[in-house]
């Protein structure tokens, strides 16, 4: 009787060992998805990051290049003015 109880014994400790291992290789599993969902977030995190500081470099640009167009834009308004009155003093010397 103590032989059946040994085996039975060993038998449970036996299960037990498989499920041990089964839910040791299950967490394991999950806990490469999860450092790998992690380190896919912080991928991202740094894309946009550098996305975003790629917009606002090329908004500092665009600003910067409608302030020459204004400046531009104001001194071509004075030439015309300019060429204006010529062409008015002109015709009134006629």
């Amino acid at each position: 009787m103590n032989i059946n109880k040994i085996t039975e014994f060993q038998k449970v400790v036996d299960g037990f060992l498989q499920i041990s291992e089964t839910l040791s290789a299950e967490v394991e599993k999950e806990k490469l998805k999860a450092i790998g969902s992690r380190n896919l977030l912080k991928s991202i995190t740094k894309q946009r990051e550098a996305q975003q500081q790629q917009l606002q470099a090329l908004i500092i640009e665009k600003k910067l290049q409608l302030e020459r167009l204004k400046v531009q834009h104001e001194s071509l308004k004075k030439e015309e003015m300019e060429q204006n009155e010529l062409i008015e003093q002109f015709l009134l010397q006629k």
